[in-house]
């Protein structure tokens, strides 16, 4: 026997015994061991190890923990030096007076399991065991993973060969400092220090003797001896380690006596780290800010990649959310609404100038649970979690208003509106041509009148918008909202130029909408809308990540004459005047789709902006107005500022405390009177000389269905809208009312 082990030790082939019986030994050839070793690399390659990363908000404070395996890696030098002696102690107490190989452990390993004829003890050094822990985290496949842990010659073999390789490599502290780092300990414990906080909520530099015990005797079988499975097995275990450590003379009798009775854990200490998006403080958010981070190439090729180095990382992900805002938009959630309701409602705050979005929430809580969900309402379809908007109604009228106003159409631009007007078969114009609706007689829910544009939208009068959405053809609103990040958030496309279009038209999200208006809050800079603020890697270096990126997509005074104009809604009389507060300048709209399926309110100040809705989340949608609920009442009127506007106005009034008092930038005179051109005069022509006047002149014309009572003589223009004496903008679309004469 100890020739053959000698010759075995100088053949390399010893460590075959390690783990196999002695009898298996004959079957093995030298030259099939030599030839195995010889292929082996001369260095182990090993993975990063698999550190927790963490998202965390714009004041650094913790949202979600994410991770494969929970872990954190320290130095030596924070583990306590009782855990590092507990450890050597039980798995190769003469740790520090062999190399690579334990000469007197694998003989006593050898012969125990000789004796019995089966595997009853290993004798692997703690660098070899190193090496077996790294080479199963590097498979990446089934056949991979039963390589790293077949019972075999050949894998024993490889394993002493890297273990001299490693022992060549670093320090016998080095080796030790990983071991303990990528050890598993058990409950989804990861690395000593994981294991620390996890069991008894304390650090690896703080273990104490029993504690350190425990940790050191659950690597050998770390489900087996999990004192959360059985709490005997765990006990007799750890005791073991601690007899062991006693007849090592590493503590005294007195300690290993005192140390047997301390109680193995207490479970109300125990501190199970939450992993996911599931268990995170803002699960909605986290999971749309996780789908940001999958967009970014610089985390991996493929979302795979990237999704694998997102969980073992160790990065940290700042991202834009202010847990006090976030608290001021849930709160208004919880006085507004209940869980429960038939309907749905969420909102979304963004910052102006910098697109961050800092609150984001909705009445329906996460999960599978009755009125519960996993879709997130405030954001598009375009990953798993979007539910994708709804339709938005008059809110959309802001773009035309931009629209009208960049053309040079003054604030105070008149046009007759009355309680319903005929547009069936009428053009409007697209970016592509014209398009029209056979058979479209909208009507008013509000005021009408000759209204101004500061009255119109006080009052939000659809047949003054739909005719100044004519006058402006639908190409550049369409344009303007594209530009400031409107699209079809279910489709993921552009939205429609459709005659219906300044009264909602496709699907936008609390977040699309909120963010839009906030680029009116700053002067016309748009910024796309961001969750991610900056990321570092586990060594604290940062990743390139798209982060906060703007341009100026409407001119500043542009952007003035709306905030001007959308002031007004919010003025005594308008449909946002009783969600008015303190002394801010606001600014905002209603928005009521078809059949009352949704509502809307979305208003700004230059500090912030937010969106709310309420809708119905089932599908087909119903009217709100039938069998639906909001915070436990029937809605018997379901309205942008009845309804939906009490949860923007609590929302923005508490997000809103402690921030500077800012103003909106009034509008330059040029904008307030428009920027316009004399009309050549008409009145007595004949239409079609009237018409090539005007068009001669640099406008379009279009002549009115209905004939008016004038002194002109019949069939002649009566008159224009806009008027002779107030101008237009060139370009513009000039109406001719015909006279039917005096009578």
């Amino acid at each position: 026997m100890i020739v053959f082990l000698g010759v075995s030790v100088m053949a390399g082939a010893l460590a075959a015994g390690l783990a196999i019986p002695l009898a298996g030994l004959g079957g093995f050839v030298t030259e099939k061991a030599a030839v195995t070793v010889q292929s082996l690399p001369q260095d182990l390659k090993t993975e990063p190890l698999a550190v927790r990363s963490k998202l965390v908000a714009a004041d650094g404070t913790w949202i979600a923990t994410l991770y494969e395996q929970n872990r954190v890696p320290v130095k030596l030098d924070q583990i306590s030096p009782i855990m590092r002696r507990a450890i050597v102690a039980i798995e190769d107490s003469r740790y520090y007076e062999h190399g690579a190989l334990d000469a007197q452990g694998t003989l006593r390993a050898l012969i125990r399991n000789q004796t019995v004829g089966s595997v009853q003890q290993g004798g692997s050094s703690i660098t070899q065991q190193y090496v077996k822990m790294s080479l199963i985290e590097k498979a990446r496949t089934a056949e991979e993973r039963l390589a790293a842990t077949e019972v075999s010659y050949q894998r024993k073999l490889a394993e002493l060969r890297y273990a001299i390789a490693v022992e060549k490599e670093f320090s016998k502290d080095e080796i030790l400092e990983k071991y303990l780092n990528l050890a598993n300990f058990g409950d989804g414990a990861w690395g000593v220090q994981a294991a620390a906080q996890h069991y008894f909520k304390t650090t690896a530099a703080k273990l104490t003797l029993p504690q350190a015990a425990l940790l050191a005797g659950l690597v050998k079988n770390p489900t087996g001896y999990d004192p959360t499975n059985n709490l005997k097995r765990a006990k007799d275990r750890r005791d073991l380690v601690l007899r062991r450590m006693r007849e090592l003379s590493l503590i005294t009798t007195k300690q290993a006596a005192d140390a047997i009775k301390t109680p193995v854990i207490d479970r109300t200490k125990m501190q199970k780290v939450p992993n996911g998006c599931a268990n995170s403080r803002y699960p909605f958010y986290c999971e749309y800010v996780v789908s940001k981070l999958l967009d970014n190439p610089a985390l991996g090729k493929t979302p795979k990649e990237r999704d694998h180095y997102l969980k073992t990382g160790g990065l940290t992900v700042q991202t834009s959310i202010d847990p006090r805002i976030q608290a001021a938009a849930q709160a208004s959630i919880n006085e507004h609404s209940r869980f429960t309701d038939t309907a749905s409602a969420a909102i979304t705050v963004v910052e102006p100038g910098t697109g961050l979005v800092k609150a984001m929430v909705q009445s329906k809580p996460y999960g599978a649970g009755r009125n519960h969900t996993y879709y997130n309402h405030n954001v598009e379809k375009s990953y798993a979690g979007g539910y994708g908007g709804f339709q938005n109604g008059s809110t959309m009228k802001a773009f035309v208003l931009a629209a009208a106003i960049q053309k040079g159409l003054p604030l105070n631009y008149r046009i007759n509106s009355p309680q319903q007007i005929d547009l069936s078969g009428k053009k409007f114009r697209t970016c592509t041509g014209w398009t029209r609706d056979p058979d479209y007689r909208p009507q008013n829910s509000t005021r009408g009148g000759n209204l101004t544009m500061i009255d119109a939208a006080r009052y939000s009068t659809n047949t003054y918008f739909l005719q100044l959405s004519q006058r402006t053809g639908l190409c550049a609103p369409a344009t303007i909202a594209a530009k400031l990040g409107m699209y079809n958030a279910q489709a993921i496309a552009p939205l429609d130029q459709v005659v219906s279009f300044t009264l909602g038209v496709g699907y936008v999200t609390p977040l699309m909408l909120s963010n839009a208006y906030a680029t009116f809050a700053a002067r016309g800079k748009y910024c796309r809308p961001t969750v991610v603020t900056a990321v570092q890697d586990k060594s604290r270096k940062p990743i390139k990540t798209p982060g906060i990126g703007c341009k100026q997509a409407l001119a500043p005074e542009v952007a003035d004459g709306v905030n001007r104009v959308l002031s007004a809604v919010m003025e005594p009389g308008g449909t946002g005047g009783r969600l008015n507060f303190g002394n801010w300048d606001l600014a905002g709209k209603t928005g009521t789709i078809q059949d009352n399926r949704a509502v809307w309110y979305a208003g700004y100040t230059p500090n912030l902006a937010a969106a709310a809705v309420v809708a119905d989340a089932n599908l087909p949608y119903t009217n709100l107005m039938y069998g639906h609920t909001l915070d436990g009442q029937d809605i018997s009127d379901p309205t942008g500022s009845g309804t939906a506007g009490p949860l923007w106005q609590t929302a923005m009034r508490n997000a809103l405390k402690g921030m500077p008092l800012r103003r909106f930038v009034p509008p330059t005179t040029k904008i307030t009177r428009g920027d316009v051109k004399n009309l050549p005069p008409v009145s007595g022509l004949s239409p079609e000389d009237a018409a090539n006047s005007l068009r001669q002149a640099g406008f379009e014309v279009t002549v009115a269905d209905k004939r008016v009572r004038s002194s002109e003589a019949t069939g002649t223009v009566a008159y224009t809208d806009p008027r002779t004496n107030e101008g237009a903008p060139q370009g513009s679309l000039i109406t001719l009312y015909l006279s039917r004469g005096s009578n």
